[in-house]
């Protein structure tokens, strides 16, 4: 993802029910439907390699197992484009925060390290091509070093596989957001916007945040070439964006008569150039068979033009068409 994108998404999951309805609405898993979600704790996502390489870019969770308070930790990246080698980069994530988890002390009572769920949140218009298993990026090896191949799985989410239709079957939080990016027009925005407003009706804090997230993601797209005003409240982006429909529909028919205009010069045109080249060959050789009549219809303004210089030195009407 761009910088702005990736930055809005952090925004987006950095809030528990964001999180929540990604798991239950998107990793099909009863194990993890059955996790108490209110128990959701964030996680810092900045620490230090044994390099000194600063890594803050993670959005991670904990969520409650059991009543022993051991904890599932969910590491989420974004990612706008298909990376080969993000089987590497997930082990490698995951190993900077096993170790920040022991400096902190956050392991079990025995020592063992608590279980980490890494996801990878995808949302390229290229279909996702790359392994999600670090060892499927290592050739296999005869013998002992094969036994020793690391392996390590990514889960990966990729929000263009899902349809309109099945995402609109939720009714979840996440799937609106995949939803506002997928939309191609902003009747199906305004519409999505009212459908948050309703469900949001009583939480003026994910009103706030949706606000905020939509005015970026508005901004975001240059073919709407929108400029809004630092507002945060839903209605108040409805209502913008009502305006401003009957702008972008005004636009969009005067592209479509301009669009109109240039065919109907071109066509005109074209049909000049079809007359001159009849009137030339019929003066020059008289009567024009039905089959070269039929070429010329179909013909385009070039291959008219060609023709025409040709029919004026031709001795002989097959000159002119023996290539065609």
């Amino acid at each position: 993802m761009s910088k702005t994108h990736d930055s809005s998404y952090k925004f987006l999951f950095s809030n528990p029910e964001l999180v929540r309805d990604l798991v239950m609405g998107f990793i099909p898993d009863d194990w993890l439907h059955g996790l108490d979600y209110s128990t959701l704790e964030k996680v810092p996502g900045s620490y230090v390699s044994d390099d000194f390489q600063q890594r803050e870019d993670d959005i991670i969770w904990k969520v409650k197992v059991g009543e022993d308070w051991v904890y599932l930790y969910l590491l989420i990246e974004f990612q706008s484009r298909v990376d080969k080698y993000m089987a590497l980069r997930m082990m490698v994530y995951i190993g900077l925060l096993y170790q920040d988890l022991i400096k902190r002390g956050d392991v079990l009572a025995d020592g063992r390290l608590p279980p980490i769920l890494p996801i990878v949140l995808y949302n390229g218009k290229q279909r996702w091509t790359s392994v999600t298993d670090v060892a499927e990026l290592i050739p296999v090896v005869p013998g002992l070093v094969e036994q020793f191949k690391p392996h390590l799985k990514f889960l990966l989410i990729d929000e263009n596989a899902y349809s309109d239709t099945e995402l609109a079957s939720l009714s979840n939080l996440v799937a609106a957001v995949f939803r506002f990016e997928q939309a191609d027009s902003p009747a199906t925005m305004e519409g999505l916007i009212s459908l948050l407003i309703d469900w949001l009706a009583d939480r003026p804090d994910l009103r706030r945040m949706f606000s905020l997230w939509i005015r970026a993601t508005l901004m975001r797209k240059p073919k709407y070439g929108i400029l809004l005003p630092k507002i945060d409240d839903l209605q108040e982006i409805k209502v913008m964006l009502a305006d401003r429909l009957e702008q972008w529909a005004l636009a969009y028919i005067a592209e479509g008569e301009l669009k109109g205009e240039i065919k109907g010069e071109l066509k005109g045109e074209l049909k000049g150039e079809m007359l001159s080249l009849q009137r030339l060959l019929s003066k020059r050789f008289g009567a024009i068979p039905a089959d070269i009549t039929c070429l010329i219809s179909n013909a385009p303004v070039e291959a008219i033009e060609r023709w025409f210089d040709l029919a004026i030195d031709a001795q002989q009407l097959s000159d002119i068409f023996k290539d065609d």
